[in-house]
């Protein structure tokens, strides 16, 4: 990169967990609750950012390039470009990426990049047999041609299927993601108790962050139209404990299975931006960095084990910048599953596959639990999936700064068998 490109700062809204109807929030409505105080926040104008990039992966019919919609709702010029991303759960880490290149070429000196995701209003799908069913009533002229098509009406024309299950398949493999993460955690040995284990260490983690304060400036909070106010993760139970998990029946390998509600990430609605600005554009308006971004990288493999994604892109992003992992003192893998986080960091210290599958001399490294994740993941607040990209990354930067850490890795898997990761430096 020819500029040095800084996050300056970033909020995000309280994840919503999904309770089986929409939520209060449309993406857009996310993305605007945290803007909102975020720009207000600024020693600049916010007038001056010339760029925005959301990730988004459920787009609403009423809120098509919701990037747009978002900066316009945030009453940025109508003369700033702004543009969606979409790479399954990469995205609103992706849109950091694009951001930050723009920045670093001189296309843009101040940025706002996001997620937003609302996973309650994925829409509900019918059907082929229904959807032909609908073109025959509808493309029917006389009576006799409709009284034929409704005859040809079935009971199950009428039960729509949810959108998010089948965006959770895999159309490559037929596996959904928590098939994926049964097998990562079978290929490196995950039993049922470690990941356990790990959920409940999650929500701990996460409860004592919202306690002691580690989250304030990061969360801001949300309200909807009827006055409610949303002001914490919701999802978090710090009263799990491994023997509670336990007791959860596997969800996507009965009966024997590891995989269970309790040990994947939850589904839930929720918004994250961040700023980025060039060096020359902190210097003008006297910002203070969270962190310097330094690379981001993208790697792919199979589908069937999308959840060692993160693996394939660390090392690279390790390599490209001539690092070991000793020496990135913290690091965000999203937690989509406990067993596919564990199952990553096996995969990072094993020495076949440092060797044989990622090119170094013998094991990428150790990466010991009190560098991951310190503050919980999304199996304590839940993964929107256009969002959580950004949020670690965001959090990461925070993170950093609190326990003066120079070097962070943010990175996760990505439904389809790929996987990001971006390397943050204390500024």
């Amino acid at each position: 990169m020819t500029r040095a490109v800084y996050l300056v700062d970033g909020a995000r809204t309280p994840f919503i967990k999904a309770r089986g109807k929409p939520g209060p929030f449309t993406p857009v409505d996310l993305a605007v609750q945290c803007g909102r105080p975020l720009l207000m926040r600024q020693r600049f104008d916010p007038a001056l950012i010339d760029l925005v990039v959301l990730g988004c992966v459920n787009v609403i019919a009423d809120e098509m390039n919701p990037a747009r919609v978002a900066a316009l709702r945030l009453a940025l010029p109508d003369t700033v470009p702004a543009h969606t991303v979409q790479i399954n759960c990469g995205s609103g880490m992706l849109a950091i990426d694009d951001a930050m290149r723009a920045v670093a070429d001189g296309r843009s000196e101040i940025a706002l990049a996001g997620g937003a995701e609302a996973l309650s209003h994925s829409p509900l799908v019918l059907s082929g047999d229904a959807v032909q069913w609908f073109a025959r009533l509808n493309g029917a002229r006389s009576t006799g041609a409709r009284l034929k098509a409704l005859a040809g009406l079935k009971p199950g024309f009428l039960k729509p299927v949810i959108g998010l299950e089948r965006g959770l398949t895999d159309p490559i493999t037929d596996l959904n993601m928590g098939q994926t993460a049964e097998k990562v955690g079978h290929l490196f040995g995950v039993t049922r108790r470690e990941a356990d284990e790990y959920a409940a260490e999650s929500h701990r983690r996460l409860a004592a962050a919202q306690t002691d304060g580690t989250l304030a400036g990061e969360v801001v909070p949300a309200f909807s139209r009827d006055g409610r106010a949303f002001d914490r993760d919701d999802g978090v139970r710090p009263d799990s404990t491994t023997r509670s998990l336990g007791g959860l029946k596997p969800v996507f390998e009965r009966p024997y299975g590891n995989v269970t509600a309790g040990n994947s990430s939850q589904i839930t609605d929720g918004a994250s931006w961040t700023l980025l600005a060039s060096e020359d554009a902190v210097a003008a308006h006297g910002l203070t960095p969270l962190a310097r971004i330094v690379d981001c990288r993208w790697g792919a493999l199979d589908p069937s084990i999308m959840g060692l994604g993160p693996v394939i892109a660390i090392a690279a992003l390790l390599k490209e910048n001539r690092l070991s992992l000793s020496e990135v003192g913290l690091f965000e893998i999203n937690e989509a599953f406990a067993a596919q986080v564990l199952a990553c960091v096996r995969a990072l210290g094993d020495e076949r596959v440092g060797r044989e599958v990622l090119g170094f001399g013998g094991a990428v490294g150790e990466i010991a639990s009190d560098r991951l994740n310190v503050d919980g993941g999304a199996i304590a607040l839940g993964h929107p999936v256009g969002t959580s990209g950004n949020r670690i990354t965001l959090h990461l930067a925070n993170a950093m700064r609190s326990r003066g850490v120079r070097y962070g890795i943010a990175s996760q898997c990505v439904g389809g068998g790929q996987g990001g990761a971006l390397l943050l430096e204390a500024a």
